[in-house]
């Protein structure tokens, strides 16, 4: 995703899962709650880290937290209970402290967005103190982007 909230420049590749609506997702009016459309991103990007080989555990053990320092939500249409969605995420800048992830929520089947996004995260180590990105992770990532 650009920073205009566009689909993923064609450089980037795609990481794509799905996650299905929980009723407990839902406010009363029976739309999806605004702030679980961030958790989404979460899963997204789990997901996508651990398709390149690298989960939170590994990056925690290696002496490295990924905090989100900065975070971005564009909500164009809802999601209801039972929907499934479709979470597309993907690395759109590397820094050499920093990490930005783009996302792109849809219901499955279908093109249009419900929710696009961003967020940022800082490289530190255990103390919080910033940290270079680990360069196993930088070379897991482009591996990753290559085999697309």
């Amino acid at each position: 995703m650009t920073r205009e909230g566009n689909p993923a420049p064609p450089s980037a590749r795609v990481h794509v899962c799905e996650y299905r609506v929980i009723y407990g997702d839902t406010d009363q009016m029976g739309f999806a709650y605004y702030a679980n459309y961030l958790r989404w991103f979460e899963v997204g990007r789990n997901e996508y880290l651990r398709a390149v080989g690298y989960t939170y555990l590994r990056l925690e053990a290696e002496g490295i937290i990924l905090p989100v320092v900065e975070a971005g939500c564009r909500y164009l249409r809802t999601a209801h209970y039972d929907d499934l969605l479709r979470i597309e995420s993907w690395i759109e800048e590397l820094g050499r402290v920093k990490v930005r992830f783009g996302y792109r929520i849809c219901r499955n089947g279908e093109a249009e967005p419900l929710a696009t996004g961003f967020t940022v995260h800082a490289s530190l180590d255990p103390q919080s103190r910033p940290r270079r990105v680990p360069e196993s992770l930088v070379a897991a990532l482009r591996r990753f982007e290559l085999e697309g």
